[in-house]
């Protein structure tokens, strides 16, 4: 789709809700993504929840979220 003149478009920030279909239960706060499908993937990046409990990719908008039942602090 190519907008008009002058029409400013926008990709809106993906939320937990609209990208279930890539959440994927973590035990750590810092998780590493490559978009998976080897070559087909994206540049390792590695994320960090900080004090949150899910994060978003920014290449590939998969969400990593923390299990409930993961023990504090138990990132390598």
């Amino acid at each position: 789709m190519i907008a008009p003149k002058n029409t400013k478009v926008s990709s809106p920030t993906p939320r937990l809700e609209e990208t279930e279909n890539d959440v994927v239960m973590v035990n750590s706060t810092y998780v590493k993504c490559d978009g998976g499908g080897g070559a087909l993937g994206h540049p390792v990046t590695w994320l960090d929840m900080g004090e949150d409990t899910h994060v978003i990719c920014k290449y590939c908008d998969r969400v990593f979220k923390l299990d409930p039942n993961a023990v504090p602090g138990g990132h390598h």
